[in-house]
């Protein structure tokens, strides 16, 4: 045992033996309910909506740190994944490299040199089958405004002005350009408007009154 504290305490294996306990703690976590496995995830891509901004906005497939584990291969799963996977397998290597050449100073660096190239290569060949495991998550798109409500926050929508606050699925509000189609009349500040297409050209989306009543999915008046 006190072998095997030497090797995992000494050089190169130390390099590794605290990220490992943080990725084993991390994980105890995940598995006591503490925290969600997507917790330090990559970024989402795609055409999507910016809520912050309050506008529609294109973004990058990938971003970050995110986006360098993507250029070495080893995208296409959650950041933490991908990193434990890493972790673990350099540690393994590490210790092992170490058992082997002796733990000298030169073998310990042609170890840890070793132990990277088994981390990169061990976690690119895990993360093969892992990929299909993972759902792929659609980028929200402009067209999926189309058919929801909106409120005007201008003081007008004609044919060629207008904006509305519309809210995504996850919550999120973004105010967005809206027109009629030049006979709707009655939009005005503060109006309830129905979102009925998208128009590529303009870059806006077509909108008309609401009449809540008309709703199938209204709830009563209390």
């Amino acid at each position: 045992m006190r072998e095997f504290f030497d090797a995992a305490l000494g050089y190169p294996t130390a390099l590794f033996s605290f990220a490992l306990v943080v990725v084993i703690g991390y994980w105890g976590s995940v598995l006591l309910g503490g925290l969600d496995v997507d917790a330090l995830g990559g970024g989402h891509g795609g055409e999507g909506v910016d809520a912050h901004h309050g506008d529609l906005g294109d973004h990058g497939n990938t971003a970050g740190f995110a986006g360098f584990l993507a250029g070495l291969g080893l995208g296409g799963v959650p950041v933490t994944v991908t990193m434990s996977l890493l972790i673990g397998i350099a540690w393994f290597a590490a210790l092992a490299g170490r058992v082997l050449t002796g733990g000298g100073p030169l073998s310990g660096t042609v170890a840890l040199a070793g132990a990277l190239v088994c981390s990169w290569a061990g976690t690119r060949a895990l993360l093969l089958p892992l990929r299909r495991l993972v759902p792929r998550e659609r980028a929200p798109s402009r067209s999926d405004f189309v058919g929801r409500v909106c409120v005007v926050r201008t003081g007008r929508v004609s044919a060629g002005f207008g904006q509305a606050e519309v809210t995504a699925d996850d919550g999120s509000t973004a105010v967005v350009q809206v027109r009629t189609t030049g006979t709707d009349e009655g939009l005005i500040g503060g109006s309830t408007a129905l979102i009925f297409d998208y128009d590529a050209v303009r870059e806006c989306f077509l909108v008309a009154p609401y009449d809540a009543s008309l709703d199938p999915d209204r709830r009563p008046a209390v």
